[in-house]
């Protein structure tokens, strides 16, 4: 796993996966997306362009909450990651959670679901701006708490990583084990756009903390990749901006300070009335 998480490597891991299972569509008749799989290409290499600068904020903001921390955990220990892994799926699942339903953690979000084939090459079809949309927020309180921002970080990407692996067609069912882990057929509902599978399977590693707190869906019809808004596009600098440049659009309409807070903490989607008299254009 350490191999992967190192960038030469993962990033070979991606492309030998995504050509097997390219190979794979083609063979049995499914077809593939090109176009697609070359903008979440293109849209990853600006992500990892991106990645020094969004790393570098959120280290500070948690680093500085963990040095205001009375608190320390052990990092020799493995009971701590035994829990410190099951904060992390917790704070995850809350992470992603917001970033369906708020629209301004949505506008970095949203790069990711805009891919209409579901394949390898959407895995790391990633946002851009990550620390500017403040996911960050969600595992402040681990670092408040005085879990090591080393530790969360590491526990995280094992978690990004393993979620690589959900993005295929591929793999069907698992049995029990879909009973407790995130696997394809739960991150296909996921990536759906139907309206059934909205807003559901949040999980990174973990299905537990959906069957919890009630977002959880079953696969039962056909699930359909992209977004709701049906944007589409190959332009990795549209997909990676497209979605904040229509939510500061609406906050300009808004007529107001508190109308344009209003539309950016809005689910995504919903009309935000407009107070008497403000521009309607």
């Amino acid at each position: 796993m350490e191999s992967l998480l190192r960038q030469p490597a993962f990033l070979a891991v991606v492309i030998l996966f995504a050509l097997v299972e390219a190979l794979w569509r083609v063979r049995t008749g499914r077809g593939y997306d090109w176009a697609g799989a070359g903008a979440s290409f293109g849209v990853a290499l600006g992500n990892l362009a991106a990645r020094p600068v969004n790393g570098a904020i959120v280290a500070a903001i948690l680093g500085s909450a963990y040095l205001a921390s009375p608190f320390r955990w052990p990092v020799d220990d493995w009971r701590v990651w035994l829990v410190a892994f099951i904060a992390v799926e917790l704070c995850y699942y809350w992470f992603h959670r917001w970033s369906h339903t708020v629209r301004w953690m949505w506008a970095s979000h949203a790069v990711h679901h805009s891919a209409t084939e579901f394949g390898f090459p959407a895995a790391v079809r990633l946002g851009w701006t990550g620390a500017f949309s403040g996911g960050w927020i969600a595992f402040l309180p681990l670092a408040l708490a005085g879990l090591n921002p080393l530790m969360i970080a590491a526990l995280l990407a094992a978690n990004l990583t393993y979620q690589f692996f959900l993005h295929t067609e591929a793999v069907g069912r698992l049995g029990p084990l879909e009973w407790v882990l995130n696997t394809p057929t739960h991150h296909r509902v996921h990536h759906a756009c139907n309206e059934p599978y909205l807003d559901k399977n949040f999980g990174g590693v973990l299905i537990v903390f959906d069957r919890m707190y009630g977002t959880f869906a079953e696969k039962r019809e056909p699930p359909r990749c992209g977004l709701v808004s049906g944007f589409q596009s190959v332009n990795p600098i549209e997909i990676a901006f497209h979605e904040w440049r229509e939510m500061f659009a609406d906050m300009r309409r808004a007529g107001s300070l508190t109308g344009a807070l209003r539309v950016a903490v809005s689910r995504p989607g919903d009309v935000v009335p407009r107070p008497p008299g403000s521009n309607s254009t």
